[in-house]
C-alpha cells in the first residue's frame, strides 16, 4: 500500500499525496502560505477578498463555467482563508481528477479578477453579517485583546474601509507576490497514484501560465508578546458574549498534545468541566466551550460563554475556578484517560475522510510542521500525565495572563464581571 509521497517541483512548489484504498474519490487542495497576519493594515482583508475572486473567473474559465464544471462532476469545491494560509479545495470522483486540476490550477494561478466591484459588495455583506453575529464577532474582539497591535489581532475577513477602497490593481499585485509557486503546496488523498497526479498537475499549471519559478516569502515572527487586553463592543443583545483566555503555544511546540487534552477537559466536550458546571448543573448558558489555535510562532487558548446579565459574574468565577483546579493538579477520577480516549477516537474517525487526510497533509507541509505517523501521535497523547497538564494550565492560563473580550448591552456591567477573573483585568476594567 502506497504511503505518503512528497515531491518538489522545479518551480519550488511542493506536492504531497496519500493513496487511500477502498475509495472512489480524491480530495485535492491548493494551500497558499498567506493569510491575514501577512497583510499591512491598509490591506487588511485582501487575502480573504482574493479567495472570493478566485471563483469569479480565470484565464480560461469564467465563473459560470467553474460552477457548472464541478456541479456536472457531482463534486464539491470551496475555499477558506485563515490567519496564516489560504486553501482552495475540492472532493471529486477519482475519474474527474484531471478536469478538477485543470480548473483549480487556472483559478489559483490565473484569476481574471473579474467582477471585482460586484464581489466587493458580497464581502461587505459578509462583514455586515459577521457584525450582526455576536457569538462570532466576540472571537475577533478577543484576538484583538490578546494580540493588541499585531496583525494576528485583526479579523481575517478584513474591514469595510479597506474592502470598499482596495483597487483591482492592488489585488492583482498582492496575488502575484503571495501566490508564487514557492508559497504553494498541493495536497491530495484518495484513489490517486502520485506520479500520475504530479504529471497532471504540471500540465494543468503550464496551461494556466503558472510562473516557472518563484521564491518563498518570509513571514515576520511575533517579536514580543503583547500585554493582555480588554475589548468590548456594545450591542443590544439578550445575552453577553464573553471570551476569556490568553496567548497559547505554537504548532511545533511539543506541549501541543497536552494542550489538546487541556482543551478537552476544560470545555471541549459534553463531559468537560465548563459544560457540566455552567450548562448542565446550573443552566446558566446554552453555549459554553473552550477553544484554541496554533500559529507558526505563537497561539491562542480561550473560553467562550454566552449568558444573560445576571449569570455573567458567576460564569466568570466558574471559569477561573475550573482553570485553577486543573492548574493545582486536582483532576477528577478517570478525567485524563477519558480525554485521551476522546482525542484518540476523534483522530481515528477523522482519518476515515479523504478530505481530512488531504488537509492533514497540506496543512503540515504549508506550515512546515512535522508530519507524524498515527502511531507516534497516539504515543504522544499517551505520554501526557497530570503533572504536565497542570504545568501547562499554570503557564498558559495564570490569572495575570488573561485577556477578555465581550459583546453586550452594558460595558460597565461587563467590566465589573470580568474584573473577577484577575487583578490585572480588574485594573483595566476600572480604567
Amino acid at each position: 500500500m502506497q504511503k505518503v509521497v512528497l515531491s518538489e517541483l522545479d518551480s519550488g512548489e511542493r506536492v504531497i499525496s496519500e493513496r487511500v484504498s477502498g475509495v472512489r474519490s480524491a480530495a485535492l487542495g491548493f494551500w497558499i502560505d498567506v493569510g491575514s497576519r501577512d497583510e499591512r493594515a491598509d490591506r487588511a482583508g485582501v487575502s480573504h477578498f482574493i479567495e472570493h475572486l478566485l471563483f469569479k473567473g480565470s484565464r480560461r474559465f469564467d465563473a459560470q463555467q467553474i460552477a457548472e464544471t464541478f456541479d456536472a462532476m457531482g463534486a464539491e469545491l470551496n475555499a477558506a482563508t485563515s490567519r496564516e494560509n489560504t486553501v482552495v479545495y475540492a472532493r471529486v470522483p477519482d475519474h474527474h481528477v484531471e478536469t478538477a486540476l485543470e480548473v483549480m490550477a487556472d483559478m489559483v494561478f490565473a484569476p481574471a479578477f473579474a467582477e471585482v466591484d460586484q464581489e466587493r459588495e458580497v464581502v461587505l455583506e459578509e462583514i455586515a453579517m459577521y457584525e450582526d453575529t455576536p457569538q462570532e464577532l466576540v472571537h475577533d474582539l478577543f484576538s484583538g485583546a490578546v494580540f493588541a497591535g499585531h496583525p494576528l489581532g485583526r479579523p481575517v475577513i478584513g474591514t469595510a474601509e479597506v474592502i470598499s477602497t482596495v483597487s483591482r490593481r492592488a489585488l492583482s499585485a498582492y496575488h502575484r507576490t503571495a501566490y508564487a509557486p514557492g508559497n504553494v503546496v498541493v495536497a491530495a488523498a484518495g484513489n490517486i497514484e502520485h506520479d500520475r497526479f504530479v504529471a497532471l498537475l504540471q500540465r494543468s499549471e503550464r496551461h494556466a501560465g503558472a510562473p516557472a519559478s518563484a521564491g518563498t516569502r518570509v513571514r515576520r515572527p511575533l517579536a514580543q508578546l503583547p500585554e493582555p487586553g480588554l475589548r468590548f463592543q456594545r450591542k443590544e443583545t439578550e445575552q453577553y458574549h464573553l471570551c476569556l483566555g490568553a496567548i497559547g503555544i505554537s504548532r511545533s511546540d511539543r506541549r501541543r498534545f497536552a494542550s489538546s487534552l487541556l482543551d478537552s477537559i476544560l470545555g471541549g466536550s459534553a463531559s468537560s468541566r465548563l459544560f457540566q458546571e455552567i450548562r448542565e448543573k446550573r443552566g446558566m448558558a446554552y453555549s459554553v466551550y473552550s477553544f484554541g489555535a496554533q500559529y507558526t510562532d505563537t497561539g491562542v487558548i480561550g473560553i467562550y460563554v454566552g449568558t444573560r446579565e445576571d449569570n455573567l459574574p458567576a460564569c466568570v468565577e466558574i471559569c477561573v475556578e475550573q482553570i485553577g483546579e486543573i492548574a493545582a493538579g486536582r483532576l477528577r477520577k478517570g478525567e485524563l484517560e477519558r480525554a485521551k480516549e476522546n482525542l484518540r477516537g476523534r483522530i481515528v474517525l477523522s482519518l476515515e475522510s479523504t478530505s481530512n487526510r488531504m488537509s492533514r497533509l497540506g496543512k503540515s507541509l504549508v506550515t512546515d510542521t512535522e508530519l507524524l505517523t498515527l502511531e507516534r501521535v497516539m504515543a504522544e497523547i499517551d505520554a501526557v500525565d497530570g503533572d504536565e497538564l497542570a504545568e501547562l494550565a499554570v503557564a498558559l492560563l495564570a490569572p495575570e495572563r488573561l485577556a477578555a473580550a465581550g459583546v453586550g448591552p452594558d460595558e460597565a456591567r461587563f467590566r465589573a464581571a470580568v474584573a473577577r477573573a484577575s487583578a490585572a483585568l480588574g485594573e483595566q476594567a476600572a480604567a
